[in-house]
């Protein structure tokens, strides 16, 4: 079972992390711009797409050794077209060929035919013709639950299928999370009755350390939070963003996590992936932002691992 797959790789690698490639055109170092700029015929999509997937690979190459999983936001290729699309397509390959689990960042969520495609095509196969064919082949997708459980059945459908994973929204890290998420129903916010809703619509697919393929999202910014939500879903393996650029620490996120230091993956973007630019501007050139990735990367895995069990 594919989450099953995931926990053995972070035991593995003592490393419950993940890290979010959502790459701004700032976060491209400016060689790596002017090369493809000059390859493509100038300030293009295609040039756009070619210097992400380049500033994308060089960071996996650092990192897929200490790192077991990659999260790439989906829309940061989207606002490309489809130049955009074959970047993540390619990163979703290359992350493959290296080992690493991929963790699509969609937030999908429709009902009927429209949810079923969305499902199939991040998860599952697309028939075509006698043929079925993979199309965005990722191991783990987020997906909205605002629309309700018939949003939700095809995609925990794919997951039975093809082992698969999700992680529902549950408790978001952004700020303005509480506008909805935290307005009381019969007494009881709306971030715990969805997360007793995903608790029990992984019920019946538990793997052997105990936890579901059906996940939750749960930011590290709400900490008082994110520990009732382990409570209400111990058997729930939960994608934590939040962590660094955002305010959260491992601390506060470190409530996510069992007794026996295990059901969460934190995920990390622009602290890792912008690190040559910030954290380490002093210690990395341009040149080297793959390995300033991988310094921060080493850097938030002691920090998570120092504060969990």
């Amino acid at each position: 079972m594919v989450i099953d797959k995931l926990l053995e790789k972070i035991i593995e690698l003592k490393n419950p992390s993940v890290v979010g490639l959502d790459p701004k055109l700032d976060f491209v170092p400016a060689h790596i711009l002017k090369e493809m700029f000059e390859a493509h015929g100038g300030h293009n999509s295609k040039a756009a797409a070619e210097a992400i997937l380049k500033f994308n690979m060089e960071i996996i190459d650092e990192i897929y050794d200490i790192v077991p999983a990659v999260k790439p936001q989906v829309a940061m290729y989207e606002m490309f077209g489809p130049d955009g699309f074959g970047a993540y397509l390619k990163t979703v390959e290359y992350a493959k060929s290296k080992g690493m689990f991929v963790i699509v960042d969609v937030k999908r969520g429709d009902i009927a035919s429209t949810g079923e495609a969305y499902a199939k095509a991040f998860l599952g196969k697309v028939k075509i013709g006698d043929e079925e064919n993979t199309v965005f082949d990722a191991d783990f997708a987020t997906i909205n639950p605002y629309l309700g459980q018939d949003s939700i059945e095809p995609f925990i459908d794919e997951c039975k299928a093809n082992d698969k994973g999700l992680f529902i929204l549950v408790k978001t890290s952004n700020a303005g999370s509480g506008m909805l998420q935290d307005i009381l129903s019969d007494g009881k916010p709306i971030y715990e009755i969805v997360g007793s809703y995903v608790e029990s619509w992984g019920a019946e697919m538990r793997g052997k350390h105990g936890f579901s393929p059906i996940g939750a999202v749960v930011g590290a910014t709400h900490k008082e939070q994110a520990k009732r939500l382990r409570e209400i879903m111990p058997h729930t393996f939960m994608l934590v963003p939040g962590y660094g650029a955002q305010g959260g620490t491992a601390e506060d996120l470190s409530v996510c996590f069992n007794s026996e230091g295990l059901g969460a993956i934190v995920n990390s973007s622009r602290g890792i992936i912008a690190a040559y630019k910030n954290k380490y501007k002093n210690d990395f050139t341009p040149q080297e932002h793959g390995k300033a990735a991988r310094a921060a990367a080493i850097e938030m895995r002691d920090d998570i691992m120092g504060h969990i069990k």
